[in-house]
């Protein structure tokens, strides 16, 4: 398998189906290789759903899709079990949530008792049902999209919840050529079902361990360390990262390094994707006037480079 051809045939099959978002399918591709789960948040109606369903079905991967609602209970996510007269006793059905990618459609218009139900199956991939622990598929990853805050019957995700999202992306409004393609060309939808497999499951975890190969020397590790030091400070954010979250940093850019080629990971490699994989883990010091995305780009700015 030739790694940067396969990655690149990834990358551009997803292009062709959201269009003038290359920055952010990059996100996407480097995100499922590092082994994380993937939040999308934006408004209705720019290709959160579709970017999910096209994920799927590039990475070659069994998919369900949940809505979420305010009434959707944990079972309903996890499955239940149920009597059979027959032989006499009960018999798990397993829910949505066995697949190996799990689309949480609008995931924070569910009640947050629903929404801590997959912080088990996010974290350690697997399930406790009924006092029995079940192994969830291999690769298990869930693509949750959500709704901005402001709109109606939305809940906001717990700080936990968050912390288990290795990124989190926003598409935004196509700009104008990207609309124009929009509205000539075919529907979304049936471009999705049309797109094959670029993966099997080998190949996938073959990926997978090569991120984990990737090079990070001493003073790039460094330079995450200060970025993570930045975050505890006091200056910038209410509470600092974790050690999780700085290990998931280190696992991005080396999925984003592969990505662009090579062996070891950049400085270019780590601003690169910083914003979008703790700004949703970090409150902003009320009195900077700035969002957590601007914030952390302001901070990245301030630490020096190696």
């Amino acid at each position: 398998m030739d790694i940067q051809l396969k990655l690149k045939s990834l990358v551009d099959q997803l292009n062709t189906v959201i269009v003038g978002k290359f920055d952010q399918t990059q996100d996407c591709v480097a995100c499922l290789l590092a082994g994380g789960h993937l939040l999308i948040e934006d408004v209705p109606g720019v290709g959160k759903t579709t970017l999910a369903h096209a994920l799927a079905r590039t990475f070659g991967l069994q998919f369900s899709r949940v809505q979420f609602t305010s009434d959707l209970m944990p079972s309903d996510l996890s499955g239940v079990s149920v009597y059979d007269r027959g032989l006499e006793q009960f018999i798990f059905h397993p829910g949505p949530l066995f697949a190996q990618v799990l689309l949480a459609d609008e995931i924070n218009r569910a009640s947050p008792k629903t929404q801590s139900a997959l912080l088990e199956a996010m974290e350690e991939k697997q399930v406790t049902i009924e006092g029995e622990t079940r192994p969830l598929p291999v690769p298990f990853f869930v693509i949750a999209t959500q709704n901005p805050h402001d709109q109606l019957g939305t809940y906001l995700l717990p700080e936990s919840q968050l912390d288990r999202f290795l990124m989190r992306i926003s598409l935004g409004y196509p700009d104008r050529g990207a609309e124009r393609e929009l509205l000539m060309g075919h529907d979304r939808r049936s471009l999705v079902e049309a797109l094959p497999s670029l993966l099997t499951q080998d190949e996938l975890q073959a990926l997978q361990a090569q991120v984990q190969a990737v090079h990070a020397a001493e003073p790039l590790l460094d330079y995450v360390q200060d970025l993570i030091q930045a975050t505890r400070s006091g200056h910038w954010f209410v509470q600092g990262l974790s050690p999780r979250a700085g290990m998931a940093v280190l696992r991005a850019g080396k999925a984003r390094a592969l990505l662009s080629g090579r062996s070891y990971v950049a400085p270019d490699d780590v601003r690169a994707i910083l914003p979008q994989t703790i700004a949703h883990r970090l409150v902003p010091l009320s009195q900077a006037g700035r969002g957590a995305l601007e914030q952390v780009r302001a901070m990245m700015e301030a630490v020096p480079l190696p």
